[in-house]
């Protein structure tokens, strides 16, 4: 929940300040259909690169459970995402300033939200219908590591990306 509080001397009398929008960092929210995978590995990069700078977080339209191939290959490139978990949109909300959709289904079914500043949208390939011919592990394994890959190029741009849309 965003920390809000009453303006007393300092601001008009009973006006609303939400203290996340006056800080300087920006919320961004990573949206996938399952937050199982493409928007998990979205998150635990920009945590990594951007933390910083932007409060991240990630959610899914219609959350399943998070997908152990991308925690794994996650742990390749020293990204720890086991702790994270999938949320509903509705409860990842709250103060968001950007809005950025990883997989076209989200995109579509994305709400419109009040106070966001800005939606932005990359799609990557889902790795899991990517794998799912897959004979073994170690065949799916590349289609993990190939759209981690992407994800991570699209996050190292994340601050040029949202400074360039700000409108």
């Amino acid at each position: 929940m965003a920390a809000r509080e009453r303006a007393g001397s300092a601001g008009r009398m009973g006006a609303v300040v939400d203290l996340h929008r006056n800080s300087a960092k920006r919320r961004v929210l990573f949206l996938c259909t399952g937050n199982s995978c493409r928007s998990q590995m979205a998150e635990g990069f920009a945590r990594q690169m951007w933390g910083d700078r932007f409060d991240v977080r990630s959610a899914g339209t219609k959350p399943g459970l998070i997908n152990p191939l991308a925690v794994r290959v996650m742990s390749e490139v020293g990204i720890d995402i086991s702790g994270q978990y999938p949320k509903r949109i509705e409860d990842a909300m709250d103060g968001v300033d950007v809005i950025v959709s990883v997989c076209a289904d989200a995109e579509g079914a994305c709400p419109v939200v009040p106070g966001v500043r800005r939606r932005l949208h990359r799609a990557f390939d889902d790795p899991p219908r990517l794998a799912a011919g897959s004979a073994s592990e170690a065949e799916a394994l590349p289609h993990y590591r190939r759209v981690r890959d992407e994800i991570r190029l699209f996050i190292r741009a994340l601050p040029t990306v949202v400074d360039a849309s700000e409108v």
